[in-house]
Parts: C-alpha cells; sequence; structure tokens
C-alpha cells in the first residue's frame, strides 16, 4: 500500500481545496481536446483553461481513435463541446520509432515476446492530423457548427501551430 502514499497525501491537500464540488461536469469553456499522453503535455495550461472547461482525451500519438470519436460525439451532444483541438506534438515515441523497434524495446523492458503488439506508429504527423481532422469533421454526429482544428504542440517551447 506505499507505493502510493505520496500520491494519496498530495490528494488529501488537493480534497481540503476542492474547487469543483456539484459541477455539472459541461465544459465551461466549450472545448474538447484529443492529444498524446506525454507528460509534456499540460492540455489546459497551454490554452489558458482551468479544470472544469474542457473535455480532454489523451492516447498514444493523440490520435482520433474510435474511443477519442466516441468522447467526441458524448461531447458535441451532452457535454457543452463547440470546439475540437486535435494536437499531437512533437518528438514524440510514436511518431519517431518503428513499430518493430517499439515492440523491440518494449520486449526488451518486458522480458517478453512484443513482437504480436499492437502499436499506431505514425509516418507522417501533419498527414496524420489532416487525416483526424477530416474524420471528425465529417463524422455524422459531429455538428457543422462544431469548429474542428488540427495543431502540432511544441514540446520544447510550449507553442501551438495550426496545421488544419
Amino acid at each position: 500500500m506505499g507505493d502510493f502514499d505520496d500520491l494519496l497525501s498530495a490528494n488529501a491537500d488537493y480534497a481540503a481545496d476542492f474547487q469543483l464540488k456539484g459541477f455539472d461536469g459541461v465544459a465551461r469553456a466549450g472545448v474538447a481536446i484529443v492529444t498524446c499522453m506525454d507528460s509534456r503535455i499540460d492540455p489546459l495550461g497551454m490554452l489558458g483553461l482551468k479544470p472544469g472547461d474542457a473535455k480532454i482525451f489523451r492516447n498514444p500519438g493523440g490520435r482520433v481513435t474510435v474511443a477519442a470519436m466516441e468522447a467526441l460525439v458524448l461531447g458535441a451532444h451532452l457535454l457543452n463541446v463547440q470546439r475540437i483541438l486535435v494536437i499531437p506534438h512533437t518528438r514524440c515515441a510514436m511518431a519517431s520509432n518503428s513499430e518493430s523497434e517499439l515492440r523491440a524495446r518494449i520486449g526488451e523492458s518486458s522480458g517478453q515476446d512484443a513482437s504480436w503488439l499492437p502499436l499506431s506508429v505514425v509516418d507522417d504527423q501533419v498527414r496524420a492530423l489532416t487525416e483526424d481532422v477530416a474524420k471528425v469533421r465529417s463524422h455524422p454526429l459531429i455538428p457543422d457548427t462544431v469548429a474542428v482544428g488540427g495543431f502540432m504542440y511544441d514540446v520544447d517551447s510550449g507553442r501551438l501551430d495550426q496545421k488544419v
């Protein structure tokens, strides 16, 4: 149980001044973000938002997967989402390694065969971003009134660059 003591202690401090009690869970700023799981990304901070302002979906590579699309549809119809940002980033492991390289690294780390593991590597981030934005814009359950944009986040400068 001691493995999580530091985190539970931090949570106790957080809960002592908890500001979202009773909040209904809608995106107060009307924003949804699909981005990578990379810990160098602060989705709210990079856009000047705060907790409660946006719906955030994270996965390796920041791709619009089936699960991400499910979140976006729910957000657009039930959670006040009016703008969707798809945000991959520079120096992403999913874009700078091949599937076989990542499998080999995982295999070495785990001591097990990882050749069967499906990994969603990206060979061209701008092309993948363009495809993902088109996928969201053309989805029959994403209203035309929802703005959708594709951005690249630079992990070294903190800057966003709109690509789509």
